[in-house]
């Protein structure tokens, strides 16, 4: 698939600016909207008709619920038609199979999932029949952001947008349509309507998206062969070391990917004239679980705390309907990424720790040397991980089975072999993962910024560095032949 390449977006990308910038400004979102069209036929070309349809569903719902602003009851029926529609694409499309399958498991059927099959049950067993659907790439993403603006219509936060093609274009937008950050109508409505792109945005832009590009090709798909070579071995032999290994380098592997995406995303933004907001925060320097939720996928976070956590009452309710509304968004939440059992008990072992950090674990922390805090995250996080990147339950447990010394062995020949092999890169993710980039900078910028000579040779050196980045990058592409973004499955 042409469209689930990194290669395909950065080769993309000279055509769109130019056509972009060439457009006169009153078309200017016509040329984003099918722009952002034409990115995402490249991957499945008949989702776009959904891509479409989540569009359509939340402009009209948005203009029926504009004409009707004195009547509550209508615009409440709005909300709903339009919440239930694009939850009802998602569900469809997500987790049919994943609910089918589970039924058929729990009544102990074992027919294959059959589109073509008819569907059956009997008194005693139950046997549905259902294909593996493809998943519209993104849908996750596209209908969290087309449906906040409804939400936010309802609320009064923001105007309505009579604008087809201005709808569609923020929701279409090709730097972020597939793996965010989720971007919502009121982060960019007034820069729909009027922007412009400087020439300090321009650079800005391309230094972000050239770093975030580098954080991808460089760092997340090197990291990630590591990951490679430890889960295709055989779980009943693997060293403990070993598993470690595999699992550490997979932690920096969906960091520095999904992080490298929402860079490039940030920084196409402004070069198009908008301020997507950030996505991420060094989230592996975080003392507790709470803080690592705050720093990382912070837009995934912020949209359920809107939308989710508050209007359920969010912690104001007592201390029942605190873990109620805590475990209903974790639950949520390892199901937004995918549907499997695994998500549902990855969203859970995060609620289950994010509950205790609420009440009694959070206080305790707060009173332990900050490196304690920072390995119980880290530990939390890498167990995560564990649950989010295998593909069964089993497997789960078989790694965890392994990291904890199933097979009777710590390490051997091969552990020595990748850790050697690998210890370069991986000494470069702890690097550029921690806070050590941005304290050197700010000290370097203390040093040299000022007037003269110093403070010019210092500025030539940003972008010489961007330049580096883009030229590396660049031929890692030109030589490697399949470069997916992680994020581009949910």
């Amino acid at each position: 698939m042409v469209f689930s390449s990194v290669e395909f977006l950065y080769f993309y990308l000279p055509a769109v600016l130019a056509v972009y910038f060439l457009t006169p400004k009153k078309f200017k979102n016509a040329a984003l909207f099918a722009s952002g069209l034409i990115f995402y036929a490249f991957g499945e070309p008949v989702y776009v008709f959904v891509l479409l349809l989540s569009c359509l569903i939340d402009y009209f719902a948005g203009l029926i619920m504009s004409a009707n602003d004195e009547k509550p009851k209508a615009r409440k029926a709005c909300l709903g038609v339009s919440i239930a529609l694009n939850l009802g694409l998602l569900g469809a499309f997500k987790y049919t199979s994943f609910i089918i399958g589970s039924i058929n498991s729990l009544f102990g059927s074992s027919i294959p999932l059959n589109i073509y099959a008819a569907a059956s049950n009997s008194l005693f067993g139950t046997h549905f029949s259902l294909s593996s659907i493809i998943l519209p790439i993104g849908i996750s993403f596209f209908t969290f952001q087309s449906m906040s603006y409804t939400i936010d219509l309802y609320m009064r936060k923001i105007e309505v947008q009579r604008s087809f093609i201005n709808f569609a274009a923020y929701v279409t937008m090709f730097p972020q349509i597939v793996a965010g950050p989720i971007v919502r109508y009121r982060d960019v409505s007034e820069r729909l309507e009027e922007r412009s792109v400087s020439a300090s945005n321009l650079s800005e832009g391309v230094t972000r998206f050239t770093r975030g590009l580098a954080k991808k090709v460089l760092l997340a798909n090197n990291v990630g062969r590591l990951w490679e070579s430890v889960s295709a071995s055989e779980l009943t032999s693997l060293p403990a070391a070993t598993a470690w290994l595999g699992i550490i380098a997979f932690t920096f592997q969906i960091y520095f990917d999904f992080s490298g995406y929402s860079d490039m995303a940030v920084g196409l933004g402004k070069m198009l004239g908008f301020d997507f907001p950030e996505n991420f925060d060094l989230p592996y320097i975080s003392k507790s679980v709470r803080e690592f939720w705050r720093r990382w996928h912070m837009t995934l976070g912020e949209w359920f705390k809107s939308y989710v956590y508050f209007p359920l009452g969010g912690s104001r309710c007592g201390s029942k309907k605190t873990i109620r509304n805590l475990a209903i968004v974790w639950l949520l939440t390892g199901l937004w990424h995918g549907a499997s059992w695994n998500f549902v008990l990855w969203g859970g072992w995060f609620g289950l720790l994010i509950i205790a950090e609420h009440f009694f674990l959070g206080k305790l922390l707060d009173k332990l040397p900050s490196f304690v805090g920072w390995l119980y995250t880290m530990l939390a996080v890498v167990f995560g991980w564990v649950l989010f990147q295998t593909d069964s339950l089993s497997s789960a447990l078989g790694y965890f089975g392994a990291m904890f010394g199933s097979a009777g062995i710590f390490g051997d020949r091969e552990t020595i072999r990748l850790l050697s092999e690998n210890s370069v890169i991986l000494a470069l993710c702890v690097f550029f993962a921690s806070d050590a980039p941005k304290n050197i900078r700010a000290r370097l910028e203390e040093k040299f910024g000022s007037s003269g000579v110093r403070f010019s040779a210092f500025a030539a050196v940003s972008p010489l560095v961007t330049l580096v980045l883009l030229a590396a990058s660049t031929a890692y592409l030109v030589n490697e032949g399949y470069n997916p973004f992680l994020y581009f499955n949910f």
